[in-house]
């Protein structure tokens, strides 16, 4: 099945002149609205392309790629603002609308928003910046130690809010921060804990075990590519640890000390060196 305002892989199934229409073998035809059309467009060949509905509200496909599909969260710019809402720029030729009655408040051109982008009642895609109506704050699905796709959002005196796999909500805590975040930006996390109200505590770093063991590998590394000598040891600033190996001092003090255990390293004030 064709799915609007998503990417999808179909099949060219006729060619009229410059025309070309796409299909699945079950949907309606697609018309290929690009100027200039793609190598691969005989019959049969496979594409690529974005679907949406355009202006006669017909199903038209484009091999250009926005930055975001629909269901999916984005850090977007406005472009302009009309009597229509907020246009933003996500990629592609024609800017995508946010309604007035999708805003919280008064968007202005030249800034840049979290957005989710939607279908609306005639299969149009818009945004909405209304996140809290459609991001979950209680975990749904998650679980401890999970590896996921983070948007940084709004600061708190917490910590940042952050949205997690487009969906829910999470927490990342300052005092678990070692390095800048800024609103917009993506990365991976890992879910730290389920709290007993429901609500998401992340981390950006692997929890376990696990990321003490691959650490040592890299802590070894550096240690024989510095003449096994590191100036880092568990008494040095949590800065300087970060800066190193982007993990908090309390990952380093773990992983030299089972370093230590092991007998291949010795520690002392100044750093740490090969046995």
């Amino acid at each position: 099945m064709i799915q609007i305002g998503k990417v999808n892989t179909l099949k060219v199934v006729k060619q009229l002149g410059s025309q070309v229409y796409l299909g699945d073998g079950r949907s309606a035809r697609v018309l290929l609205a690009d100027k200039k059309l793609p190598a691969a467009c005989r019959p049969g060949d496979a594409l690529e392309v974005f679907v949406y509905v355009d202006a006669e509200g017909h199903l038209a496909a484009t091999t250009q790629m926005p930055k975001a599909q629909v269901g999916e969260i984005a850090w977007l710019k406005v472009i302009s603002v009309n009597y229509y809402g907020a246009f933003l720029d996500w990629g592609l030729p024609k800017d995508l609308l946010v309604p007035f009655g999708e805003q919280p408040y008064e968007m202005k051109a030249g800034q840049s928003y979290l957005v989710r982008i939607f279908l609306d009642d005639k299969n149009r895609i818009a945004a909405t910046a209304k996140l809290d109506n459609c991001v979950k704050e209680e975990a749904d699905g998650f679980k401890a130690g999970q590896k996921v796709s983070l948007i940084i959002a709004d600061k708190t005196d917490l910590g940042y809010k952050a949205v997690i796999n487009h969906t829910h909500w999470g927490m990342l805590y300052h005092n678990e921060l070692f390095r800048a975040v800024k609103k917009g930006q993506k990365m991976e996390g890992y879910i730290k804990q389920i709290r007993d109200d429901k609500k998401i505590d992340l981390t950006l770093h692997q929890p376990g075990y696990g990321k003490v063991e691959s650490l040592t590998d890299r802590i070894l590394a550096e240690l024989k590519a510095h003449h096994g000598v590191l100036p880092l040891s568990d008494k040095s600033p949590p800065e300087a640890i970060h800066e190193a190996f982007g993990v908090s001092k309390k990952v380093y003090k773990q992983a030299i000390g089972a370093l230590y255990k092991s007998k291949r390293i010795l520690i002392d004030d100044n750093g740490i060196r090969l046995v």
